[in-house]
């Protein structure tokens, strides 16, 4: 299909949104997805005509941990390829998709709130929306939202939003009854991790991206009830490895998206032999797969490699071992001219005394991965859908005054 590609805002009624997409899908549309704050950026980044041998896509925004914002453009066909990927997987869980109830509170502008449409159209399963102030009000959504009583219901949320239905009882009682809890997006912290396991909810962690059509892989519930970390094992559609030197995931899938538009210009995604580098540090065991951190999130502290990343795994950690109230967290760095570079903290915590402490927890870390300088950010908060927007904070960071060592 050639011709300029159907811009979309996803304000409004999901419902009616998914409707006129999938009308435009059908008539071979690529359509472009954004959210109302992001319309002007995304059209400014669309080429005039699309290539002459494009059927019905979608162009969404990706970027993350990074802190870059870029436009991927995926084929229907490859989402469509992952979501017969999903299905092979549920039915490997003795579950019947075409039986069960998707439940999706993520919106269309994001890949993982895109791909509960495409699937259940694949699957002739039914789709439930959740409205974003439903995710808000525990109470109104457990009322609004019950679980079918004759049929298996499967959820996908990020970290952010299970962390705020697992404090509410009611909410915990409505998680508890889902099959499958697919979650990604960003890391799942230990604790958090530990406190579902507790609460038995059958979480499935699970690593994508808009790169790869939403998840490539994901750990079985029954694995993560056991104890299991990490994302599992790829699903059938996809092929993992580890780059010898860099540690770089490399991902080999039938949904990985076609490349990108900027500027009005489309350019290819960048393949080696088939294979895409997702820019993010792993390593591949018995269990499947385990995310280190971002490639480029990395820093060289006193000839030491440091993935900040972990660090905050580490505090984390660290802090609910002795039941600190940390409210959020997040470690970026700074030059040094002794070091080449040094860890800076952004803490929201209750107050000074819980920073103190904290750096006190420190100490327990080897000195390269101690924070040199920590700050106190009473706004600091992950997007609503769990990600850190590093290059902000990074932006933030840079506007605070420097201390005297």
């Amino acid at each position: 299909m050639s011709g300029h590609p159907q811009l979309l805002s996803t304000a409004g009624d999901p419902p009616l949104l998914a409707e006129r997409l999938e009308r435009l899908w059908e008539a071979g549309a690529v359509v472009a997805l954004a959210a109302p704050l992001e319309q002007a950026q995304l059209r400014a980044a669309l080429p005039r005509r699309m290539p002459e041998f494009w059927g019905g896509g979608v162009v969404l925004g990706t970027g993350g941990s990074s802190g870059s914002r870029r436009w991927c453009l995926q084929p229907l066909a490859h989402l469509q390829a992952a979501a017969r990927a999903t299905c092979q997987w549920l039915r490997a869980q003795n579950l019947e998709p075409a039986g069960s109830v998707l439940f999706n509170p993520l919106p269309l502008h994001h890949v993982s709130g895109l791909m509960p449409l495409v699937r259940a159209r694949q699957w002739g399963a039914s789709l439930c929306w959740l409205a974003p102030e439903l995710m808000r009000d525990p109470a109104r959504l457990v009322l609004e939202a019950p679980l079918p009583a004759d049929r298996a219901a499967v959820l996908s949320l990020v970290p952010t939003q299970l962390q705020r239905l697992i404090e509410d009882p009611a909410a915990l009682r409505w998680l508890a009854g889902f099959a499958v809890i697919w979650i990604g997006g960003a890391g799942l912290a230990p604790e958090l991790a530990d406190r579902s396991r507790q609460a038995g909810l059958r979480l499935a962690p699970c690593y994508g991206s808009t790169e790869t059509g939403a998840m490539v892989c994901a750990l079985a519930p029954d694995r993560f009830l056991a104890g299991a970390a990490g994302c599992g094992q790829p699903l059938p559609h996809a092929a993992l490895r580890v780059a010898p030197g860099s540690g770089a995931l490399q991902i080999q899938a039938s949904s990985l998206a076609a490349g990108f538009v900027e500027a009005g210009r489309f350019e290819p995604l960048e393949l080696e032999q088939g294979w895409w580098s997702s820019g993010d540090r792993a390593l591949l065991d018995a269990e499947g797969l385990r995310l280190l951190g971002r490639l480029d999130g990395a820093i060289n502290s006193g000839a030491e490699t440091v993935f900040p990343e972990q660090v905050e795994q580490r505090l984390r950690q660290l802090a609910g071992q002795v039941n600190l109230p940390l409210q959020a967290l997040l470690v970026l760095s700074e030059p040094d001219p002794l070091w080449g570079e040094r860890l800076v903290a952004l803490v929201r915590p209750a107050g000074p005394e819980l920073l103190q402490a904290l750096q006190a927890l420190s100490r327990q870390l080897p000195p390269s991965q101690r924070p040199r300088r920590w700050l106190l950010c009473p706004e600091l908060a992950p997007s609503a859908l769990g990600k850190w927007e590093r290059g902000r904070w990074r932006q933030w960071l840079r506007a605070q005054p420097v201390a005297e060592p």
